[in-house]
């Protein structure tokens, strides 16, 4: 394991199996690079060597420099592919498939395929607005009438379980990536995807997954995994790496 600068940006990784790393593995949000030990650890056992990474503000790897969604995830994580063998596959759950999938987008001629779990690619109509009491706060704070505590009270009181727990730049980062849709960078893929997901995703539904792979066309395959739920690097370790052998093939 090493803490190390890719680029401009200091991330911590961990190293698995011989050689070059075939793969990147990329984590969820408020999640670490340790959701994917038990898939690497067995893809190692295949003779596939891999790099585990804690994202920018997850696990060891401090906060970036500024706010920005996964596209900006995107250009700090290239660096990575300079350690990898050449066109690595990059597995992404959640968070890290939104990276993944710009990624691959952005750098057609350095990756060699995607698996994707759990990813939330498109958007269906507009964010929903934000509850009117919130809004009436803000809107006084923004004009000096109430102060920064009552404001991050509010917060606290109307946002998401992740808007809550996230501080500083990681909540301007969680708000720039909830409002991305991957549409645009799913239709440019020509590359082997594979998508997986559990069955009972109850924070990215399935249907999720069927509508990117007919975004993205013949190379995309689909699979969804009974009884498991949103967290399929932990769940069903197993079905990702029987993916990532697919996809490297």
């Amino acid at each position: 394991m090493v803490l190390r600068t890719y680029g401009d940006v200091t991330m911590f990784a961990r190293s698995y199996g011989d050689g070059p790393p075939r793969v990147v593995w990329l984590h969820g949000w408020a999640r670490r690079g340790e959701d994917f030990a038990a898939c690497a650890r067995a893809a190692a056992d295949v003779g596939i060597a891999s790099l585990v990474v804690d994202l920018p503000g997850f696990g060891s790897s401090p906060p970036p420099a500024r706010s920005g969604g996964a596209r900006y995830y995107a250009e700090l994580v290239a660096p990575v592919l300079e350690q990898c063998a050449d066109h690595p596959v990059i597995v992404g759950h959640s968070f890290g498939g939104r990276v993944a999938t710009v990624l691959a987008a952005t750098e057609p001629d350095r990756v060699g395929a995607l698996v994707l779990s759990g990813v939330p690619l498109l958007r269906e109509g507009h964010a929903a607005a934000a509850p009117r009491a919130y809004r009436a706060v803000r809107w006084l704070h923004r004009r000096g009438v109430v102060s920064d505590a009552r404001l991050e009270a509010a917060r606290q009181k109307y946002g998401s379980t992740d808007y809550r727990r996230a501080t500083g730049v990681m909540r301007d980062v969680l708000v720039a990536s909830v409002n991305e849709d991957y549409r645009d960078e799913l239709a440019r893929l020509r590359l082997p995807v594979a998508l997986v997901w559990g069955e009972r995703d109850e924070v990215v539904d399935p249907s999720v997954a069927r509508r990117a792979a007919d975004v993205i066309g013949p190379s995309a395959r689909v699979t969804i995994v009974a009884g498991v739920g949103h967290l399929v690097p932990t769940a069903a370790p197993e079905e990702l790496v029987r993916a990532l052998v697919t996809v490297l093939t």
